[in-house]
C-alpha cells in the first residue's frame, strides 16, 4: 500500500516568541518493510537553524532553532511512503513467555541485547502490582508469547474505553487501569506496562492508521490522526506488533513513525520558547491511498 501523508501542526501565541528550539518526529521511519519515497518538512517562520540527525532508537528526527519574534509556528510535513504487510511468525515460534523472558535476561547477542532495553520502566511507564495483576490472566504458566499478547491485546480492548478527554500525557497508569478510560497513547504505554512487569520487551509504536470501513459503518478510532500501538521481541524472529486500541495486529494500514521506551521518546513536537504566554494547538492529519 502507498499512502500520502499531510501532518498540520500549529501553534498560535497570545504574546510573541523571541526565541524556540524544538524537535520533531513527523518522518516516517525508512525499513522493516517500509519505504518513504518521498518528504518535505516545512516551518514558518524559517528557522535560523535546522538540521536532521538518526536518534537513540533509528529514528529521523529533526531539530530547528527560530531566533525571530514571532505568535505563530506552523509545521507542515508531506509524506509518500510505502508499506507492506508484516511477516507474521511460523508456527514453530510458539515459545513460551518464560522462555523468552529468560532468553532477554541472558542471551548477549546485539539484537537481543537491544530489545532486552526494552523491559525497563521509563518515565511514562511505571510497572507496579496493579499492572502485573492485569497482566497475570493472559499470560499464564507455559503459554506462548504471542498468544499472550493476542489475549492482553484483546482484553485491553474489551476493558477500556476510548475516552479522550478522560486522561492528558501526565495521568498514570494507575489512573487509566482505575477508571477504565484513556486513548490509543494509554492504551499502548498500559500493554507495555504489563509486559515489562513480566520481565518481556515492551516497544511504543507511534504513527498513523488509515481505515476504509463499508458504508454506513464508523471507522475505526485512530483513523486521520495520530495513532499509537506496541511491539514486543521474540527471539530468532524479531519486533510483533499488537494494536490494543483497536484489537488488531497490524498490516500495511499502520504506518509507522518512530519506535521508542513510551510518548516522550517519538512526541510528534517538543521544544522550549520563550515567551509566548498562553498559546493554542491546532493538529490536522489526513492520510490517503496514493492514487498513480
Amino acid at each position: 500500500m502507498r499512502y500520502r501523508i499531510n501532518h498540520l501542526t500549529e501553534y498560535a501565541y497570545s504574546e510573541p516568541v523571541t526565541l524556540s528550539h524544538h524537535q520533531v518526529h513527523v518522518v516516517p521511519l525508512q525499513g522493516s518493510g517500509q519505504t518513504c519515497q518521498a518528504r518535505d518538512l516545512r516551518i514558518t517562520p524559517q528557522p535560523a537553524l535546522r538540521r536532521e540527525h538518526i536518534d537513540t532508537f533509528g529514528n529521523r528526527a529533526s531539530y530547528f532553532s527560530i531566533e525571530e519574534p514571532h505568535r505563530k509556528l506552523v509545521i507542515e510535513a508531506y509524506s509518500e511512503v510505502t508499506v507492506a504487510a508484516p511477516e507474521r511468525p511460523p508456527l514453530l515460534f510458539g515459545l513460551p513467555w518464560e522462555t523468552v523472558r529468560d532468553r532477554l535476561r541472558r542471551d548477549r547477542r546485539a539484537d537481543v541485547l537491544d530489545a532486552y532495553a526494552f523491559s525497563f520502566d521509563s518515565p511514562f511507564v511505571k510497572t507496579s502490582s496493579a499492572v502485573l495483576a492485569y497482566a497475570e490472566p493472559s499470560f499464564p504458566p507455559g503459554r506462548a508469547l504471542l498468544d499472550g499478547a493476542r489475549d492482553l491485546t484483546h482484553r485491553i480492548h474489551s476493558d477500556f474505553t476510548y475516552d479522550p478527554v478522560a486522561t492528558t500525557v501526565a495521568t498514570p497508569l494507575s489512573e487509566v487501569i482505575e477508571h477504565r478510560r484513556g486513548v490509543c497513547q494509554d492504551f499502548a504505554h498500559l500493554q507495555i506496562a504489563c509486559l515489562r512487569a513480566l520481565g518481556l520487551a515492551g516497544r511504543y509504536v507511534s504513527g498513523y492508521l488509515l481505515t476504509r470501513p463499508p458504508p454506513g459503518t464508523a471507522r475505526l478510532v485512530g483513523a486521520d490522526a495520530s495513532h499509537a500501538w506496541v511491539s514486543t521481541y521474540l527471539p530468532d524472529f524479531g519486533w510483533v506488533e499488537f494494536d490494543p486500541t483497536n484489537d488488531l495486529i497490524p498490516g500495511d494500514e499502520h504506518i509507522t513513525l518512530a519506535y521508542g521506551r513510551d510518548f516522550g521518546d517519538v512526541t510528534p513536537v517538543r521544544g522550549v520558547i520563550l515567551g509566548g504566554g498562553a498559546h493554542e494547538l491546532r493538529v490536522v492529519v489526513d492520510v490517503a491511498p496514493a492514487v498513480e
